[in-house]
């Protein structure tokens, strides 16, 4: 099993930053991609970003293109989102995610993500 556990949540302004990390334990071996979701109140879950185990190819939302930037850093077993130019709509819990894949792609389906995190409140007042 792998365990994943999210950081760095909280209040901030629109036009601000915050950045987001996540941590995973256990048998880590069997990571693959690692990805950001968010869950805003009475919406289902969204991707909004996704790194591929080796970290050389990236994909995102295209509401968060340009504003956020997810890396990775395997030998701590971390996986980062900076968030920039937040606006009130980002407002959500963000969740991390990983798969067993070691495909050069990650995916931006949540059905494909074997692991979650417990998940990291994101407020952005206006």
């Amino acid at each position: 099993q792998v365990q994943l556990v999210e950081s760095g949540g909280g209040l901030v302004q629109a036009g601000g930053s915050l950045r987001l990390s996540c941590a995973a334990s256990g048998r880590t071996f069997s990571v693959g991609a690692m990805a950001w979701f968010r869950q805003a109140p009475g919406k289902e879950r969204e991707f909004v970003a996704a790194i591929s185990w080796s970290g050389g190819r990236t994909r995102y939302a295209e509401s968060v293109k340009g504003r956020f930037t997810i890396s990775r850093d395997n030998a701590k077993n971390t996986v980062n989102l900076q968030m920039n130019s937040l606006k009130p709509e980002d407002t959500a819990v963000y969740y991390c995610a990983a798969d067993r894949s070691t495909s050069s792609y990650p995916p931006s389906s949540r059905v494909l993500y074997d692991y979650w995190g417990q998940g990291t409140q994101v407020t952005v007042s206006s």
